[in-house]
C-alpha cells in the first residue's frame, strides 16, 4: 500500500525549504547531490520493484483466484480483495512513475500537473482503502467469533460496506489532488532545474492544512488502530483465556486451533501497519506543527527515504501475510480447480472415445445391419 496524506518526504525536504521555512533559493542545498542519496535511491528503488513484483502479482493471482472459484467468495476474503485491488492499482500505475521521479529523474517531475495530480490522489486513496478494510476485517472477525449465534452480514450490508470502504478515501483524498502542483526548484552550481511533484498549500492556509492533516490523522490512523487494538484484545481473550463449556470434540479442537492462527496472523497484520506508518503519521506532525524540529542537513534526506521505505513495504507485508500464509490452503484449492475440470473434461473425452470404439468394433462383428 504506497501513498502519503501530503507531498512525498523527500519532497518535504527540498520544496519544504522554500514554502515552509522561507530560505534564500541560494542558501538551499543540493540534496540530490552526493553518496547519501544515491544510497537512499537505490533503497527505494528496490522497495518499489518489490512492490511491483510481489503486490502486483501476488495481488492478482489471489483476485484471480476469487472471481475462478465461488467457495473462495467469503465476507472475510472479499473484504481482503479490497486490499488487493487497491496494491494493485497502485503497484500497476503509481509504482512506474515514481520509479521515474525518485531514482532515475531525481527527484524531477516530467510528465504534466494531471498525472501528478492523479499519482498523488490515487496514492492516498490506496492508503485509505487499505486502513478501511483492514478495520473492517477485525470487525467482521470480532462479531463472527464473540457472537457466533448472530446471523453473518447479508450479501446487500456487505455491499455496503465495501462500498464505504471505498467511497470515504474517495472524497477524503480529494486535497491530495486539488493541492497538488508542479514546482520549479532553481539549482545553482551548474545543475539543471528540477520540477516537483508535490502537494503545496498556500502559507495562509495553515489552519486548513493543519486541520485537515488532524481530521485524516483521527480518522484513517488513530481511529481504525484503537479499535482494531480492542476487537483483537477481546478476541484473544475469547479465544485464549476462556474455557469453553461442554465436551470437546475434535472438529471443535480443529476450529479453535484455525481460528487462533487467523487472528494471529491478523494481529501481526495490524502490528505491521502500526510500525510502518506511525513513523510516517509521526513526520507529518512534526512538518505541521514543529517545522523547526526537521533537520535542515543533508543527512536527513536519508531519513526521510527511509521513513517512506518503511511506510510502502506495508504493502508487501500484507501480501505476503493475505496471500502466502493466510490463503495458502484457499490458494491451493483454487489452483487444484482448474486441474479438476481438466482431468474432468480428459475423462469425458476419453469415455466418449471408448464408446464411440465399442460402437465400431460391434459394428464390424455383426456386419452391417439389414435396411
Amino acid at each position: 500500500m504506497v501513498n502519503g496524506t501530503n507531498s512525498s518526504l523527500a519532497e518535504q525536504l527540498l520544496v519544504g525549504h522554500i514554502l515552509d521555512y522561507d530560505v534564500p533559493p541560494e542558501e538551499i542545498p543540493d540534496t540530490t547531490q552526493g553518496l547519501a542519496f544515491f544510497v537512499a535511491s537505490i533503497v527505494i528503488g528496490v522497495v518499489l520493484v518489490t512492490i511491483m513484483l510481489v503486490c502486483g502479482v501476488g495481488n492478482c493471482f489471489f483476485i484471480a483466484s476469487l472471481a475462478r472459484v465461488r467457495q473462495l467468495r467469503s465476507l472475510t476474503n472479499m473484504l481482503m480483495a479490497n486490499l488487493a485491488v487497491s496494491d494493485v492499482l497502485v503497484a500497476a500505475v503509481c509504482c512506474p512513475f515514481l520509479l521515474d521521479y525518485y531514482v532515475v529523474k531525481k527527484l524531477s517531475w516530467d510528465h504534466g500537473l494531471l498525472l501528478c495530480a492523479a499519482i498523488n490522489y490515487l496514492r492516498t486513496v490506496s492508503l485509505y482503502v487499505s486502513t478501511n478494510a483492514l478495520l473492517a476485517i477485525a470487525v467482521d472477525r470480532y462479531l463472527a467469533i464473540l457472537h457466533p449465534l448472530k446471523p453473518r452480514m447479508q450479501q446487500q450490508a456487505a455491499c455496503g460496506v465495501i462500498l464505504t470502504i471505498w467511497l470515504v478515501p474517495v472524497f477524503l483524498s480529494i486535497p491530495s489532488a486539488y493541492m497538488a502542483s508542479e514546482t520549479t526548484y532553481p539549482h545553482i552550481q551548474g545543475h539543471a532545474h528540477k520540477t516537483f511533484c508535490a502537494q503545496v498549500w498556500p502559507a495562509d492556509q495553515r489552519l486548513y492544512y493543519r486541520s485537515y492533516f488532524l481530521l485524516v490523522f483521527a480518522l484513517e490512523f488513530v481511529g481504525p488502530v484503537a479499535v482494531m487494538a480492542a476487537c483483537y484484545a477481546r478476541i484473544s481473550r475469547e479465544l485464549w483465556f476462556r474455557d469453553i463449556p461442554g465436551f470437546q470434540t475434535e472438529q471443535i479442537r480443529k476450529r479453535l486451533v484455525r481460528r487462533r492462527r487467523t487472528v494471529v496472523l491478523l494481529i501481526l497484520v495490524l502490528v505491521a501497519y502500526v510500525l510502518c506508518w506511525a513513523p510516517y503519521y509521526g513526520f507529518g506532525l512534526l512538518r505541521d506543527f514543529y517545522p523547526a524540529v526537521i533537520s535542515r542537513s543533508r543527512n536527513s534526506l536519508v531519513a526521510f527515504y527511509i521513513i517512506e521505505c518503511l511506510a510502502m513495504s506495508n504493502g508487501v507485508i500484507n501480501t505476503v501475510c493475505f496471500v502466502s500464509v493466510g490463503g495458502r490452503k484457499r490458494l491451493r484449492k483454487a489452483a487444484a480447480a482448474p486441474l479438476r475440470l481438466l482431468a474432468l473434461a480428459r475423462r469425458s473425452l476419453d469415455e466418449g472415445e471408448a464408446q464411440t470404439s465399442s460402437l465400431r468394433v460391434t459394428e464390424v462383428l455383426e456386419g452391417p445391419r439389414p435396411r
